[in-house]
């Protein structure tokens, strides 16, 4: 089982860095590239580049809560939500077989 999880490539969980604007700050986020891809695949679901889908989600945290502590990690539990809506959608396809 270990190798699933330890064979997997360096590349997937190194950090990357990207810069962009959250409110009309320009401001950086470090993910491992495991979530960007996710995210990129999320911001281009909904039509949007993965800075404005980062930036719309962000000012809805805004708006719901007053802030967005440690924002990253929510960006990576958005990733996980999607990835479970993912898996769901599998489920049900496999049961409608």
């Amino acid at each position: 089982m270990c190798q699933i999880f330890a064979g997997q490539k360096p590349e997937r969980y190194e950090s990357e860095t990207r810069r962009l604007r959250l409110n009309g700050q320009s401001t950086s986020i470090r993910l491992e590239r495991a979530f960007w891809r996710i995210l990129d695949r999320i911001a281009e679901r909904e039509g949007l580049t993965t800075p404005a889908f980062i930036s719309k989600l962000h000012s809805e945290v805004l708006e719901l809560h007053g802030e967005a502590p440690n924002f990253t990690s929510l960006l990576r539990c958005a990733c996980t939500i999607h990835l479970g809506e993912l898996e769901q959608d599998d489920t049900a396809r496999y049961a409608a077989e």
